[in-house]
């Protein structure tokens, strides 16, 4: 019998790679997309005519109803998210709404519509935030640093409490950075990855960015999509840490970013501002994949090398055309 899955959060890097994965493996999928004036379905162009595309919106509970109703999910990936941590400093009382209400809305409609589905709840290593030990795994306590962090630990919770209070299949999973040629613009890496690349092409001199010590757990994209799915293919509900074990720092990505590019003087194209710096910063986050790879035989791949060159490669092509001439 064909299985149906209904993933939120489509149009997103993780939610394209996820619904290529499920079609893999002879899923129904059906995706829930914001209805926008100008569609944002970049990432998603080349699976419309082998998924369904549902409007919804995390805000509004009979939307989510109705999606929950078409689909008759059996798994339901919750993925969407105001998820730039930067915008939640500036919109805390709307990320708050979406990232962490918005999973209380699903969970509901789920709870009243597919109680017998699987629910993947996409946590974030933003949860940990000032953290206390290193590297950090299921059991590292939470101390977000920013309302994005906030909301994510919000919906973590509620997760736990309709998988004990109501009996639900809810799991978590706690995912490092995960990222690649499909990541948006406004995130660190692909602005890195994308300045680079304009660079290269003689499209501009510098890129603009914030604090180059804080380190991150970066990973590959698709490797992670392939964890959520092993996550609900487990015989029971848990919560598990995504990550390479690996910490490098945005000065470490950049300095990769420029070497991808053939571009040795790489501080001479680095600008810093101040406005790009978090009002508190999370400095050093690095994941314990250990029971990942232990219970569920997943682990990352992609090394840090490898992921600078795909994004950058992958930059430099789609810019190609562009290039200024000289």
């Amino acid at each position: 019998m064909t299985k149906s899955a209904l993933v939120t959060g489509a149009t997103g890097q993780d939610g394209s790679f996820l619904m290529e994965l499920l079609l893999k493996k002879g899923y129904r999928v059906y995706g829930l997309v914001r209805r926008l004036s100008v569609p944002n379905l970049g990432n998603i162009e080349h699976l419309i005519d082998r998924v369904t595309l549902i409007d919804g919106d995390l805000i509004d509970q009979s939307s989510l109803n109705s999606a929950v109703k078409e689909a008759e999910p059996d798994e339901i990936y919750s993925l969407a998210a105001q998820s730039f941590v930067a915008t939640s400093f500036v919109q805390p009382v709307l990320t708050g709404e979406i990232t962490g209400l918005g999973v209380v809305r699903l969970l509901e409609a789920m709870r009243a519509y597919a109680a017998d589905a699987r629910l993947y709840q996409a946590s974030s290593s933003e949860m940990f935030g000032k953290v206390d030990r290193e590297p950090q795994d299921e059991g590292t306590p939470f101390h977000p640093r920013s309302p994005y962090g906030v909301a994510k630990v919000y919906a973590y919770w509620a997760c736990v409490n309709y998988r004990e209070a109501h009996g639900l299949f809810v799991s978590n999973g706690i995912l490092f950075n995960h990222e690649s040629e499909r990541r948006g613009l406004e995130f660190l890496t692909r602005k890195v990855s994308n300045g680079v690349a304009r660079i290269h092409h003689g499209l501009a001199k510098t890129i603009t960015l914030g604090n180059l010590d804080a380190k991150r757990d970066w990973g590959y994209a698709p490797e992670f999509v392939d964890l959520m799915w092993r996550i609900l293919q487990h015989k029971e509900s848990d919560d598990f840490v995504g990550a390479t074990g690996e910490a490098h720092s945005v000065r470490e990505f950049v300095e990769e970013a420029f070497h991808v590019a053939g571009i040795s003087d790489w501080e001479a194209h680095v600008k810093i501002d101040e406005k790009n710096f978090r009002p508190s910063e999370i400095y050093n986050l690095r994941g314990d994949p250990g029971k990942a790879k232990r219970v569920l035989g997943w682990q990352a791949k992609t090394t840090f090398k490898e992921l600078a060159k795909i994004m950058v490669e992958a930059d430099i092509e789609n810019l190609e055309g562009s290039r200024k001439p000289k």
